[in-house]
């Protein structure tokens, strides 16, 4: 179906998410009007009293937001929580901020971490976002979500055009609302045996697990409960909730339960740092510097001495290189003991080693349809694309591979028959195997696990089509977050925003996503996710593993006229036979 020119225009801004497939396309998405100082984007703020806060760093001046919201909400930008990493702070493991009496305007965004040249970048970009009721009981705590952005570990903002502000302000009951900025792309994720031996692996990873020291120590100067956080995120947001809910197990965690949209710890491939991908990528990333010849002695000088642009010009081009194959570069890796993933994800998960807390989790039908080819048209075209991704694939297993997603061209009851004007003949079955592959087979696997533990488990299904793709991976974002795009779309659409956010922030405020009964009264009850059976006969008896679909056979925001359901109870069967063959072979994308 073909999108209105007015329905473009509204979600436009959705496209931001799929940064995934081109880095400068996400940016010139991303990238809004803020002001002479950032090129971020402009919150409209009222003149007059500014909410204000004393924290260990400083006296921080916020602002009060203007828009139509159901309550008022205070905005503190751009407040650091850790020093600038430029310099002889490159790739190096983040530093707190330091103790100030000195006051600061927190009115304006930060400066974004580099990903690729845009206005508004600096590595001075370890900065947060908090919004909040202006409104509040000062005896009590308010619950705190916060959100970690997608991007790949290539992109991403933390001062996301959707404002984590909207999804807080229209939230039941009172919340307080955090994004942060952390480092991407090879100022945060450069694998080799070379920063291995230097120390230097997974910093961006680590720039999170400082935020969410810092919100341990401040939040409570907000009005904030630091002991009723919530982590939510998407992609490769969620990716990272998955390895912070795998880390340091053996310390209380500092969050009390997690929402992971559309990622897992198991998600794509988690290699080692010597993984011969990775040197091949770090090799080029080099030569792309004009640095391959350089000796290692003085080669970490050499790329500190560098400007921030030419860094993240270089890391942009190697990811667009390899980004064709989706072998993308600049990725979290195994660091081993000590480090934030210490051993392979899929070995913490057999061996009961992750944090027992309350998680919701879901993925979308169509998540790989953004990302694939269009153009392929026979077997030799899907082969050859899971053969290069995966390079630990065996003849066998390819040979399972097309059992398991039947070709169209030779099975006339395949259930990838690709149908839409415009698309290869094969994409709907590339689609779909990708989309199992990295989102919905991790997603399920971290039930299939975490639902053995005491904290309960939640799992949804997006089924809402937003385009010709389906119902692609980030097309749930502004249902979620309850943005006037989607309330303002139709009434049926309205009402699968709704029903998600309120189940959202009812987990997020209370643990339990039925608890809160907001504007949706009536809703459908959610249970909690149980296993029938399962491996080593961990697993509950007589539980019913069952999920909420939402938004099935709904195509309005995709410019049709079916309403579908807003919301129904399913058994989990939806890609059960797939999800089984991707779990059976997870060792092969983590070594």
């Amino acid at each position: 179906m073909t999108l209105s020119a007015s329905l473009r225009r509204r979600f436009q801004w959705k496209s931001a998410l799929l940064i995934l497939t081109l880095i400068t396309l996400c940016l010139s998405l991303l990238t809004y009007t803020r002001g002479e100082k950032s090129g971020h984007h402009q919150l409209p703020v009222k003149v007059g009293n500014r909410p204000r806060v004393v924290l260990r760093q400083g006296r921080f001046v916020g602002v009060e937001l203007e828009e139509d919201y159901p309550q008022i909400m205070d905005a503190f930008l751009g407040i650091p929580y850790g020093l600038s990493t430029e310099g002889l702070g490159r790739f190096k493991a983040p530093v707190g901020v330091n103790a100030s009496e000195s006051e600061f305007d927190a009115g304006d965004f930060g400066d974004r971490c580099p990903s690729g040249g845009g206005r508004g970048e600096s590595e001075n970009c370890l900065n947060l976002n908090l919004y909040r009721p202006k409104k509040k009981d000062t005896a009590r705590k308010l619950p705190v979500v916060v959100y970690i952005h997608g991007g790949a570990y290539n992109g991403g903002i933390g001062d996301s055009p959707w404002q984590l502000s909207h999804f807080a302000a229209w939230s039941a009951e009172p919340m307080i609302a955090v994004s942060f900025s952390y480092r991407v792309g090879a100022l945060g994720f450069l694998p080799s045996k070379f920063m291995a031996t230097e120390g230097l692996l997974n910093a961006g990873l680590k720039d999170q697990e400082l935020l969410l020291e810092w919100v341990q120590e401040n939040i409570a100067a907000f009005g904030g409960d630091p002991e009723n956080v919530t982590l939510m995120g998407v992609s490769a947001g969620a990716h990272s909730i998955g390895h912070h809910l795998l880390h340091n197990t053996d310390k209380p965690p500092p969050f009390a339960r997690v929402i992971l949209e559309s990622g897992a710890a198991t998600a794509r491939a988690v290699y080692t740092y010597s993984n011969p991908l990775h040197e091949k990528q770090f090799k080029a990333f080099l030569v792309e510097l004009g640095c391959a010849s350089v000796p290692d002695k003085r080669l970490l000088t050499t790329l500190r001495s560098y400007s921030t642009y030419k860094i993240s010009s270089a890391s942009g081009k190697i990811f667009n290189r390899f980004n064709p194959s989706m072998q993308w570069p600049f990725q979290p890796v195994i660091d081993g003991p000590g480090g934030m993933i210490p051993i392979r994800p899929i070995d913490a998960w057999k061996a009961g080693k992750w944090h027992n807390v309350s998680i919701l989790t879901g993925y979308n039908t169509n998540e790989g349809s953004t990302f694939v080819p269009t153009s392929g048209q026979n077997n030799k075209d899907f082969t050859k694309f899971f053969t290069t991704l995966l390079p630990g694939f065996r003849k066998r297993d390819i040979a399972a591979l097309q059992d398991v997603y039947s070709d169209p061209a030779t099975d006339s009851h395949s259930k990838y028959v690709e149908k839409r004007p415009g698309f290869g003949a094969q994409f709907s079955r590339m689609e779909q195997a990708y989309g199992h592959f990295a989102y919905i087979a991790p997603v399920r696997q971290t039930v299939h696990y975490a639902a053995t533990g005491i904290a309960p488990v939640y799992l949804y299904h997006f089924a809402a089509e937003s385009s010709a793709r389906g119902a692609a991976h980030g097309d749930h974002i502004p249902f979620v977050m309850h943005t006037p795009g989607v309330k303002d779309e139709s009434p049926t659409v309205k009402d699968i925003s709704g029903h998600m956010h309120a189940y959202w922030t009812s987990f997020i405020t209370s643990g339990d996503p039925n608890a809160v009964p907001g504007r949706y009264k009536e809703r459908r009850k959610w249970p909690r996710y149980e296993r029938a059976g399962g491996e080593d006969g961990k697993g509950r008896k007589g539980g019913d593993g069952r999920l909420l679909v939402f938004g099935e056979g709904n195509d309005e925001v995709a410019g049709g006229r079916e309403k579908g359901v807003v919301v129904q109870l399913k058994d989990d069967g939806f890609a059960a036979e797939e999800s089984e063959f991707w779990w059976n072979r997870t060792e092969l994308f983590e070594f």
